[in-house]
């Protein structure tokens, strides 16, 4: 089910960049065509201009972000985008994972306590098989070498416990990675734009504030972005972490409780 989430925001993701690209193509035709088509009236020309003044203001959040993505230079900010969207997926798939290993460990200690006092190991063990998450697969492997003795227990507890804290922090690096990466292609897009803007500089063979302008624009514009994706990315990972940190809390504490629920057991017998 995750790796299925995991491909289908991926390929949404592509879709969009190459829906992206294909509306830079047309912005690029239609101005074009504008361009060409533009009267030479001046008043035809005053009254244009008021018109995408107006038709500025009236733009949507969409059409602001389009807007300086295709101004960032889709190439390269669909990088930034790709990023983005790789990092959320494997986000959003580690915090639907981190909630459903959740488990109400206090109602499952109830549960298999009761069944250890009515039906045996067996029936304990039939709680932990019917309960989702970590907690319910780390008391089933330690009831079911309950018949070793408790030393046993208590390794296999710790032991599978090192598993299941290695499967809940399962693709976390993968995230950090993103976040890492997100604002160094804003930075490199930095350096891109200046390069430009001296390129311009040395061709012109003169110094303008309209020769740099678009360079330095470039830079501004790929470095927020990469500033954004990282921040975006770097909520969800520390979300991730402190969920792992208090699921394992929990399956520390009620391993505990199981190892005391089985003494009971046994001096019961």
């Amino acid at each position: 089910m995750m790796k299925k989430l995991f491909a289908f925001i991926a390929v949404f993701g592509m879709l969009y960049i190459g829906a992206s690209n294909v509306v830079v193509a047309q912005d690029t035709t239609e101005q074009a065509a504008t361009e060409a088509a533009a009267p030479a009236v001046d008043l035809a020309a005053d009254a244009e201009e008021e018109a995408a003044a107006a038709a500025e203001e009236g733009k949507s959040l969409h059409s602001q972000l389009k807007q300086k993505f295709i101004e960032g230079g889709p190439t390269f900010m669909s990088f930034v985008l790709i990023t983005l969207i790789l990092g959320l997926a494997l986000a959003l798939e580690r915090v639907i994972y981190l909630n459903l290993s959740t488990t109400n460990t206090k109602k499952l200690l109830v549960s298999v306590e009761e069944a250890l006092d009515n039906g045996g190991i067996e029936a304990a063990k039939e709680v932990c098989r019917n309960t989702r998450g970590p907690v319910a697969s780390i008391f089933y492997q330690g009831l079911d070498r309950s018949d070793e003795g408790l030393d046993v227990v208590e390794k296999t507890v710790v032991s599978y416990g090192g598993v299941q804290a290695g499967l809940l922090e399962k693709g976390l690096s993968w995230i950090s990675l993103f976040i890492a990466l997100a604002p160094m292609l804003g930075f490199m897009g930095t350096v891109i734009g200046m390069i430009a803007a001296f390129d311009a500089i040395e061709v012109a063979g003169d110094i303008s504030p309209s020769l740099v302008a678009g360079g330095i624009k470039v830079a501004l514009i790929t470095t927020v972005s990469g500033l954004v994706v990282a921040i975006i990315l770097q909520i969800f990972y520390n979300y991730c972490v402190a969920k792992i940190d208090s699921i394992i809390n929990n399956m520390e504490d009620a391993s505990i409780s199981l190892i005391d629920i089985l003494v009971k057991h046994n001096l019961k017998k």
